[in-house]
């Protein structure tokens, strides 16, 4: 896989999910190169973004700008419930998401359900900052399929966040209708959920198709975007779901203060960004509301 990936010394990742297009990094030395029993994990040395984690073929993070998403995805969902005690993560092998999780008071546990445990193993080797996360006393980890594992704990979490790679391949069954209706059943009366959501430069079809088959099922549903340089167009998104019809995705229910966010040692996420996350451009504004 490193070799068909790399030319000249350049990773540049590719996918028929956004054809005609690429996303590439200088790369000074390939440090992993083996297949799990789900799926192709690559880490690279780059250039400038440090350590690169790469899944079949497409990055999903790199040691310069992962916070952005980890920090995105664990804390605007937990700042707008009223209180987030018990926090099922599907996937987040890395770890990165967990630590984030870790670091919000509310939360007194953390259920991982992922199914790639060579993942796992090979981010603590290689992505330490990651996943330190594996470490927090908040965490029970549960290696598996997270279908047969929400099938058997219904109504037990106050926030589910999914955490996952693209709908090709392991993750294709996190983007459809059937897993959104588990979801909602392991959840809270007053649960929420987020879902890494996609690109709206890139997949504006399948986020408009998961939004409308989200609002089926939840009274409150939302989209909001982060920036991030490594994934394709610099942005991805969150898919918002609230069993609770008083959620307002776009205001977080607690304000840390600077000095809050400075112990958490957050670099992305701030009440700002998290209102900011959802303004969107408007002909994303358009689809998602037709």
């Amino acid at each position: 896989m490193a070799a068909d990936k790399l030319e000249n010394g350049w990773f540049t990742d590719k996918s028929e999910m956004w054809p005609g297009y690429g996303v590439s990094l200088e790369v000074e030395k390939v440090l992993f190169d083996e297949k799990s029993d789900f799926q192709h994990i690559l880490i690279l040395q780059s250039k400038t973004f440090g350590k690169v984690l790469v899944l079949d073929g497409v990055i999903q993070c790199t040691d310069r700008d992962e916070y952005s998403y980890q920090e995105m995805m664990a804390h605007v969902p937990c700042f707008s419930h009223p209180n987030p005690k018990k926090v099922l993560l599907i996937g987040g092998g890395d770890g990165g998401v967990i630590r984030e999780l870790s670091k919000n008071p509310h939360v007194e546990q953390i259920v991982q359900c992922e199914i790639d445990e060579k993942v796992i193993k090979v981010c603590k080797e290689y992505l330490p900052n990651m996943a330190s996360g594996f470490s927090s006393p908040k965490l029970l980890q549960h290696i598996g399929d997270g279908f047969e594992f929400m099938k058997n704990h219904t109504g037990e979490f106050d926030v589910i966040i999914t955490d996952s790679s693209d709908p090709i391949g392991p993750a294709e069954s996190l983007f459809q209708k059937p897993y959104y209706e588990l979801m909602k059943s392991a959840l809270k009366p007053d649960g929420l959920l987020c879902c890494q959501g996609e690109c709206i430069w890139l997949h504006m079809d399948l986020i408009k198709e998961m939004a409308d088959f989200s609002k089926k099922l939840f009274p409150v549903v939302d989209y909001g975007f982060l920036t991030i340089p490594t994934y394709p167009a610099g942005q991805i998104g969150m898919i918002l779901c609230s069993k609770n019809p008083e959620t307002d995705f776009k205001r977080p229910l607690r304000e840390p203060s600077n000095a809050e966010l400075d112990s958490m040692k957050l670099r992305y996420y701030s009440p700002e960004a998290h209102r900011g996350a959802f303004m969107l451009p408007r002909f994303a504004r358009q689809e998602l509301s037709s």
